[in-house]
């Protein structure tokens, strides 16, 4: 960007001595044009859109199998939970309880713009509605949304680039979304923080219609997963509950690997494992 910036200045340099008017003012207009244009470190021009698309797609691959562990710790007591899920793009995912075991066997299915539940103790298949999505999930500080994401964070916000941050010694692009009218989603803004080399997002924050911000979510231990830059672990922290706190880990990733569409339908929902 240094070297465009310096030879389009000489350029301009060497035409305004000259006194030729129609080439000074062409010239201007592209350095200009240049100068706000936003651009990658390889110099290609990026969109907040095209970023976060882009995050989104190193993260789930065409699909994944991935181990999770997951933390819940609040002042009094801890709570640890081990799952398994399967996704495929965006339309699909599957979530299967492996511990503890008086929650072994509950099921969570994503099917298009539909979210059931399968519980295996009283053996019912139950669709969630709309306003449950931004309830609590299995009791952690995720709702249901974060975990199967019901939304989209491409088609129910507007995106924009806000500036540059510095977090885990890598350079990353603010972004800055606001839900359109028509989404069903309770915050009036989200702030993502997206590594510009990886394309990782390392931070989120959740802020209310108030402009309060309500959650973080911060991402830490980068390393190769499935052959991919990511963070290995993501803390859920609600900032209006002290002592609260929910802790995600990857125990293992694979990504790309063939998985069927009917394998995310409620009649598997029963069988999965």
């Amino acid at each position: 960007m240094k070297s465009y910036t310096q030879a389009w200045r000489a350029l301009i340099r060497k035409y305004c001595s000259s006194n030729q008017f129609f080439f000074r003012l062409m010239l201007l207009f592209v350095l200009v044009f240049i100068m706000l244009c936003g651009f990658t470190s390889n110099g290609q021009q990026v969109t907040a859109t095209e970023i976060i698309k882009r995050s989104e797609d190193h993260l789930r691959g065409e699909t994944s199998i991935a181990e999770v562990s997951i933390d819940i710790i609040r002042p009094d007591w801890t709570r640890t939970i081990k799952l398994k899920g399967w996704s495929k793009g965006v339309n699909y995912s599957m979530i299967l309880i492996q511990s503890p075991v008086k929650d072994k066997g509950i099921v969570f299915l994503k099917r298009q713009k539909e979210v059931w539940n399968w519980i295996p103790s009283v053996e019912r298949t139950i669709k969630l509605p709309p306003s449950m999505m931004a309830q609590s999930w299995m009791g952690t500080d995720f709702t249901n949304d974060d975990l199967v994401r019901e939304y989209s964070v491409i088609h129910d916000y507007t995106q924009r680039i806000i500036g540059d941050s510095m977090i885990l010694g890598r350079k990353c692009w603010k972004i800055e979304m606001i839900p359109l009218p028509q989404s069903a989603i309770v915050w009036g803004k989200v702030m993502l923080w997206i590594d510009q080399q990886d394309y990782m997002q390392l931070r989120t924050e959740f802020i209310d219609e108030d402009n309060i911000k309500i959650q973080v979510m911060q991402c830490t231990e980068v390393k190769k997963l499935g052959g991919r830059m990511l963070p290995c672990v993501m803390e859920m922290i609600p900032l209006d509950k002290p002592g609260h706190k929910t802790i995600m880990r990857y125990e293992s990733l694979l990504f790309n690997q063939p998985i069927a569409d009917d394998f995310f339908t409620t009649q598997n929902i029963k069988k999965v494992q």
